[in-house]
């Protein structure tokens, strides 16, 4: 091999190996807290999942706190993000289709642009296609909050719009006494989740045709993800 390619390579080389601390630091890595509300139960037994089949279930809240990390290189530690949908099926059919389906996105007001961009990107990435068509995106105060004393008890508010409070199931929840988590989480990349009692959920925004004001339902979920 000639010098001058020799001394090509080790340079080409050398210059690979100094950029691999950088690319480290720019890969994209995030984690932090997940919520999920439904209107039909997801902890629940065949009998009450079969009367709401078809029936109920098309509506949904998904909602990521974001502890540490960022997404296409923008930071988003501490924001949030949450998605209201309204599904064309209920929600975890495995016989239905829950798409097309539309959503109104709230990205924190505490975002810039592109922190706001990069919450949208994010949360149409976890959802597969429930998100695609988004109806309108706000920006709002979005805030998140646990009972570190009692496990399941978390809350959430985005402004007036969106309200969400959840507490752990327990014994007297069990009507059938053959309950499951008969539906999974809509969201991915979740390394914990449970099913939990939603004390209290709200929607009143303008945008999907549809509000709500449920309470004492089997249908959210807690948890965290990491990507």
């Amino acid at each position: 091999m000639k010098p001058n390619r020799i001394a090509t390579l080790t340079l080409f080389a050398a210059a690979f190996l100094m950029a691999i601390p950088a690319m480290a630091q720019t890969a994209d890595h995030i984690s932090g807290n997940y919520m999920e509300f439904r209107n039909a139960d997801v902890y629940t037994g065949p009998c009450f999942a079969n009367s709401q089949v078809g029936l109920t279930g098309q509506n949904a809240v998904l909602a990521w706190q974001v502890a540490d990390g960022q997404w296409n290189g923008v930071s988003l530690s501490g924001l949030g993000v949450v998605a209201v949908v309204r599904a064309s099926a209920t929600l975890g059919d495995p016989y239905g289709d829950p798409l097309p389906a539309k959503a109104v996105l709230f990205v924190d007001s505490r975002a810039n642009p592109a922190q706001q961009a990069a919450l949208v990107s994010f949360a149409q990435s976890q959802s597969a296609g429930l998100l695609n068509d988004i109806v309108v995106t706000n920006s709002a105060p979005i805030s998140f909050g646990a009972d570190s004393s009692r496990m399941g008890w978390e809350t959430l508010a985005v402004g007036n719009v969106v309200k969400l409070s959840t507490r752990a199931i327990n014994t007297g929840d069990m009507i059938c006494h053959n309950e499951q988590t008969y539906y999974p989480p809509l969201a991915s990349h979740l390394t914990h989740s449970m099913p939990v009692v939603a004390r209290d959920s709200s929607y009143q925004g303008k945008s999907l045709g549809v509000t709500w004001d449920d309470s004492n339902g089997r249908g959210s979920f807690v948890g965290r993800f990491a990507e």
